[in-house]
């Protein structure tokens, strides 16, 4: 049965007042490398089916995995059930109508193993050199593409083909004492240079050598773009409007309301999200396998279009449904899309150019284990990882001891002193699950490195 038949016999089951059918059907390859050696590969498949069954104003949501022809009605009548005994759902709103994909009928679109055909040549090289340059290369190439269709009772039928890749390498001194990691994202692999990677990690372990022993304190920071993509990708997930206008979250305006409109820095600092930006490309549509504060079933099928967060400096939306835009009196829906674009004044310097004028300062390389601890101020507290670099005189001059640091990415907005030019990256710490960036490197004058750490 092809996800389309699954979609159209699911709506045919009787039993709801509405129902929306989700079938999202995935492939998977992958390549795992250590020690300069390939290790495995694979391909893998999967298939989800989630049936959202809608009696009055009351919600069933069922999913499940690998389901057969002769199970598809019993996972409707669970969902019918579900919202026979469900409460009314204070979200409810008349379901989005009447839109099609030009492709509903394609069949899934499926990765394999060849997506990797240059890839893997150019690895096998990457890794002679390394095996010449004395240090050793860890990681893994992943390739997914799920296609995701979308079907209800009130005439949608949708889908989008989404391509995910990602490139992660750690290379490591042969006594494992210098680490340094890069990643990038890509929709293909066509985009990627290994053996630039390579290059710049060669670059980290050589600064390694030097160490310098730096106590806690607040120190001038370069924080590149994968860094940057970290604490902005939280900043964006934190920014809903229900939240906001339940007085839960930093953008509360004190004595209720939100806080859209206000100046959150004096740098003209544009955040913002775009389905049809190149090489980050993603879903057209809201697809809500499940209601939460910040989505709601009612609103699949809504189309998603370009949406400033923050524009000029100032919070311009807050990502929300037409249930929670309207309690929170904004003008109208802006839902999640999924990806993020940061850009500062146009002309910004390079990380490059950025370290060639910095006095003294940290240089970064990437943040992980980051956990919030104050939600009313997005205070965020995680660690530093494969390599901090000492800058002096626009040189860097060796690798200090990693830190914890206590920052928050809202506040950190409003100390910018410099917003590089960006470009396409990848958070590490969320790469499993959000790899669409686009960031700036940032110099920040008071970085709050809290306390030493003894990670590595």
């Amino acid at each position: 049965m092809t996800p389309q038949e699954m979609v159209e016999r699911a709506l045919e089951l009787g039993g709801a007042d509405d129902r929306i059918v989700i079938v999202d059907e995935g492939s998977t390859a992958n390549l795992r490398f250590a020690g300069n050696t390939l290790t495995t590969n694979g391909v893998a498949r999967s298939s989800r089916l989630t049936v959202i069954s809608i009696i009055g104003e009351s919600v069933g949501v069922v999913s499940r995995t690998a389901v057969r022809e002769d199970q598809l009605a019993d996972v409707v009548e669970a969902a019918d059930r579900a919202a026979r005994e469900a409460r009314p759902s204070e979200d409810a709103r008349p379901l989005v109508s009447d839109r099609q994909s030009a492709n509903w009928s394609d069949p899934p679109a499926e990765t394999s193993i060849g997506v990797f055909s240059g890839l893997a040549p150019a690895l096998g090289e990457t890794f002679a050199a390394a095996d010449a340059g004395d240090r050793r290369l860890y990681g893994f190439a992943e390739h997914s593409i799920t296609s995701t269709f979308l079907g209800s009772s009130a005439g949608l039928r949708l889908r989008h083909d989404q391509p995910t890749g990602r490139l992660e390498l750690n290379a490591k001194s042969p006594d494992m004492k210098r680490s340094a990691w890069t990643g990038v994202a890509t929709r293909d692999f066509s985009d990627v240079d290994v053996a630039a990677l390579d290059a710049a990690l060669a670059q980290r372990l050589e600064w390694a050598k030097t160490r310098i022993d730096m106590p806690p304190g607040r120190y001038e920071t370069l924080l590149p773009p994968s860094a940057v993509a970290d604490l902005m990708a939280y900043l964006y997930w934190s920014a809903g409007a229900r939240d906001a206008v339940d007085g839960r979250s930093v953008f509360s305006r004190p004595g209720g309301g939100t806080r859209v409109g206000e100046s959150l820095t004096d740098t003209p600092v544009r955040l913002h999200s775009d389905p049809d930006a190149s090489g980050i490309e993603c879903a057209p549509f809201v697809v809500a396998h499940s209601s939460s504060r910040d989505v709601s079933v009612f609103d699949n099928g809504m189309p998603l279009e370009p949406t400033d967060w923050v524009s000029e400096g100032a919070l311009t939306n807050l990502i929300s449904t037409r249930h929670s835009a309207e309690l929170a009196g904004l003008s109208a829906a802006t839902p999640a899309v999924d990806n993020l674009i940061m850009t500062g004044p146009d002309g910004g310097a390079s990380l490059e150019e950025m370290i060639a004028s910095t006095r003294r300062g940290l240089l970064l390389t990437c943040l992980w284990y980051i956990r919030e601890v104050d939600p009313q101020t997005l205070l965020l507290t995680g660690l530093t990882r494969d390599g901090v670099y000492l800058v002096e005189h626009g040189e860097v001059v060796g690798e200090v001891n990693n830190f914890r640091f206590n920052e928050s990415p809202v506040d950190l907005l409003g100390r910018l002193t410099e917003v590089g030019t960006s470009g396409q990256t990848m958070p590490r710490e969320w790469s499993d699950y959000f790899t669409r960036t686009v960031m700036p490197p940032i110099r920040v004058p008071d970085f709050n490195m809290s306390t030493v750490s003894q990670a590595s």
